[in-house]
């Protein structure tokens, strides 16, 4: 299982890709607080990616959980530089024996202190790529069109992601 951060879900909005989510090999759940905070907040500043977001909720793609006040829940919480909404994808990945899907490297840092697994956006597009539910000139493109929006990706991860885009269209081609 993995458990989506905002960030995915905000870019996968912004570039229309949202719906890739649908073919990912495991199941994704997001906590109460990232809907909150995606879609709730999200509709009311006026972003579409937040309706987009909120229709595969609907769809049942997609679905939420709720946040269990566990000892890592409580740990993590503590943490100045994580917000709650960030501590909840954690704990509820760390509850679940899950995967946290965050590209925020404080996060990231949190979730290897707990033990808990860690996967990027880039890799949700990459794994739908291996599955086929898209090719390598959609995969980049939606790559490209999440940095178009703002989504940071650092030139050596955006190499290393193209690289693997194209091993990956090589071994299905």
């Amino acid at each position: 299982m993995y458990v989506l951060d905002a960030t995915p879900l905000i870019y996968l909005g912004k570039a229309q890709q949202v719906d890739l989510l649908d073919g990912v090999p495991r199941r994704c759940v997001i906590p109460e607080p990232i809907y909150d905070e995606v879609v709730v907040a999200g509709r009311e500043a006026g972003y579409p990616d937040a309706r987009r977001v909120e229709r595969v909720v609907e769809t049942w793609t997609l679905s939420t959980v709720s946040v269990d006040e566990t000892p890592v829940y409580e740990r993590l919480c503590e943490h100045q530089r994580l917000s709650d909404a960030d501590a909840a994808v954690l704990a509820v990945a760390a509850a679940a024996d899950a995967t946290a899907v965050m590209d925020e490297q404080y996060g990231r840092d949190a979730a290897s202190a707990e033990g808990i697994a860690t996967r990027g956006t880039a890799y949700l597009v990459l794994s739908v790529q291996k599955c086929g539910v898209i090719d390598d000139r959609e995969a980049r493109e939606t790559i490209d069109t999440m940095i178009d929006a703002g989504w940071y990706c650092a030139p050596d991860l955006y190499a290393k992601v193209c690289q693997k885009i194209e091993e990956l269209a090589d071994e299905s081609g």
